[in-house]
């Protein structure tokens, strides 16, 4: 099944496109991190499927629903932690998940106070009162108290020290089991080890989408010993990125890694090659990898 159905979906600020018909199905139980360098469209993918924007072309489902008719009823399935989110400064922790009760007729209460121990969140505290890490776990316990069937995070690593990242991190793959999750983030550490699926976007476009997995196959670092200096090639592969050559030292990013057909290429194109290494590569050095070669595999 599918949570999240977006088909040419686009946004344009007057003369700025910010999305550029975006492509993407999230399956049902999946984390799926969207991640992409400043400006890439992350944040605006995601408010346009959410209908805080209105698209300027295409559709998106969220849930089975068309996401321009979402509504109250919607919401109460849908949680939505953003970095910029505001919240009731003058409430307390208790007060504030009181208040958010009612709206929710699936809020499980023991699960509630569960999580404001969980996050070791003061009960009595005003928000306002609260570090930021602090508004971070309440407002992830005030969406996950009524056990969402989607849960959407924007950005909600930015700016927080290790040990309230781990804490978060630890929320939501406690309910991994029940609840949809689509975050996006720049923190590649916690995404690697926290992520089913990737999607990976770049002025506005979704240049890849797929699982954690299959990504991790398919992109090695090559590194070539060659019997005598030699140059890049014309016919030099589109999937091969980043080359760099010394007299007799090649290295370049495979993005589509297949050992042999690698092998085969690498001897065609320079002849004597003394020895080839392939060395897997963290979610990192991919994300640098492709923000530096303009989002193309």
């Amino acid at each position: 099944m599918t949570a999240i159905r977006c088909e040419g979906l686009s946004k344009t600020y007057r003369n700025v496109d910010a999305l550029t018909g975006l492509n993407l199905e999230i399956e049902t139980g999946s984390i799926y991190a969207l991640l992409g360098p400043n400006g890439a469209g992350k944040s605006t993918a995601i408010k346009t499927m959410m209908n805080i924007l209105r698209p300027t072309g295409g559709r998106a489902e969220v849930l089975g629903r068309d996401s321009r008719k979402l509504g109250a009823k919607d919401f109460e399935r849908i949680g939505y932690v953003s970095e910029n989110m505001t919240m009731p400064g003058w409430m307390t922790v208790e007060y504030f998940m009181a208040y958010l009760k009612p709206f929710y007729p699936s809020w499980d209460e023991a699960r509630a106070v569960e999580l404001l121990k969980q996050f070791d969140l003061p009960r009595d505290r005003k928000l306002k009162q609260l570090s930021r890490g602090m508004c971070m776990k309440a407002s992830l316990a005030s969406s996950l108290a009524y056990r969402p069937s989607l849960l959407v995070m924007d950005e909600p690593f930015s700016g927080l020290d290790p040990v309230v990242r781990d804490d978060l991190i630890q929320g939501i793959l406690e309910s991994a089991d029940e609840t949809t999750i689509l975050v996006s983030s720049h923190d590649l550490a916690e995404i690697e080890t926290l992520a089913t699926h990737v999607g990976y976007m770049e002025s506005g476009r979704l240049c890849f989408s797929e699982s954690m997995e299959s990504l991790a196959e398919r992109f090695r670092m090559v590194d070539v010993t060659l019997e005598q200096p030699a140059a890049i090639p014309q016919d030099w592969p589109a999937q091969w990125l980043r080359p760099e050559v010394s007299p007799a030292l090649l290295r370049f990013v495979d993005s589509g890694f297949n050992a042999e057909r690698t092998h085969a290429e690498l001897r065609r194109m320079f002849g004597g090659v003394r020895d080839i290494s392939f060395t897997a590569m963290p979610l990192r050095t991919i994300f640098l990898t492709m923000a530096r070669h303009g989002g193309q595999r």
